[in-house]
């Protein structure tokens, strides 16, 4: 393999060319993408234009890209339930791989993609792009620091008011496997076991809730058509891990609360605690530790400009800052052989928590018990 990697894109949607196409071209000094398939083949062309090399290519199939030796790495940004169909087929073929989340839609799946990818002896990493926040580095930082000691509490949170993504497939069950818990979910369960270090689940208790479908009055983007609305509204989850920690997940696309908070995490320590919350505006998140000092309850916050912004700011948008650090993260992990910031193996078991909890939701509430 040379020092530049060749790398090819299935999946041209918005998640494929607003973070994997912009966060690649920030590092055209060790890539070149040269293969760019959708179904659509005008978006596929429009992407190459844009961002391909000189013998670059438009398709439709993508068998084509994954059967072309020349390509080293593969991005796949279809639907969810394609996802381990093409990045099995990928590694199979001796491709690197960087799927988006959610890994799959079922933990059998996930399973199968972490199995194909050891055996195959080539690397697999999610699209968790959040753990590149300037304000998640800022608490991984505090966490590494032992700042809040052994985290035994937490709560995961991906609640929108009325955010409902009305483009795409989305709402669409049958191609994404499911609604707000599987897409907006996944990120905050990943930071949250992240942060506690603690892969190690016992048993998820899960409820699914098809309430507000029917309702698409004030939605952020507009109305949604009720009758393409087949995901649930909201999702809720109780997780327990094998040291006796605990994990409390909440999902929403429409719920009636007073505010969203979205992306978010609260930590619980020996030590210490800490939350993050949505800012009054846009879309930077406010992080508070909280701990006793001087025999006293204490709460500080970062000074946003030397924590998160440096001096001069951050002038890019969250995709485009957050997809460099993720492309950059990835084609270091190729070229240096080390391992991904994201492993398969973390990301597998937030798809594991994901669909116990959908799985115990439809059982009743029984709890899934983890072997």
């Amino acid at each position: 393999m040379s020092d530049k990697l060749r790398i090819g894109i299935i999946g041209l949607g918005f998640i494929g060319t607003q973070k994997h196409l912009v966060g690649l071209s920030q590092h055209l000094d060790r890539c070149d993408m040269v293969a760019f398939c959708d179904y659509e083949i005008d978006r596929a062309e429009k992407a190459q234009k844009e961002y391909g090399s000189d013998d670059s290519y438009a398709c439709t199939d993508y068998r084509k890209v994954v059967d072309d030796p020349s390509i080293d790495v593969v991005h796949v940004c279809t639907w969810n339930v394609n996802h381990c169909e093409i990045t099995c087929a990928a590694l199979e073929a001796g491709k690197h791989v960087l799927v988006e989340k959610p890994m799959a839609v079922t933990g059998e799946d996930a399973r199968k993609m972490v199995e194909t990818a050891k055996r195959t002896g080539k690397k697999l990493s999610v699209g968790f792009q959040y753990r590149f926040r300037k304000e998640a580095q800022f608490l991984r930082k505090v966490v590494d620091e032992g700042r809040l000691g052994e985290i035994y509490a937490a709560k995961a949170h991906a609640i929108r008011r009325r955010g409902v993504p009305i483009w795409g497939v989305f709402t669409d069950k049958e191609k994404q496997g499911g609604g707000p818990l599987i897409d907006l979910g996944g990120h905050a369960i990943d930071q949250a076991l992240w942060y506690m270090d603690n892969y190690e689940v016992a048993q998820v208790v899960g409820v699914v809730n098809y309430k507000l479908g029917d309702k698409p009055e004030g939605n952020m983007a507009g109305p949604w058509d009720p009758e393409t609305y087949s995901v649930e509204d909201s999702a809720f989850g109780f997780v327990t891990f094998k040291n006796g920690a605990s994990l409390f997940v909440e999902a929403s696309w429409a719920l009636n609360v007073q505010d969203s908070r979205e992306g978010c995490v609260t930590l619980c320590g020996t030590e210490g605690g800490a939350d993050t919350v949505q800012a009054p505006a846009g879309s930077d998140l406010i992080v508070t530790l909280n701990n006793v000092q001087g025999g006293e309850l204490v709460k500080t916050h970062p000074e946003a400009a030397a924590a998160y912004f440096g001096a001069g700011g951050d002038a890019m948008s969250g995709f485009e800052y957050m997809g460099g650090l993720e492309a950059g993260a990835w084609l270091d992990a190729i070229l240096d052989d080390t391992e991904p910031y994201v492993t398969a193996e973390q990301a597998c078991v937030v798809t594991e928590i994901l669909d116990a909890i959908y799985k115990s939701a439809e059982n009743g509430g029984k709890p899934v018990v983890f072997d």
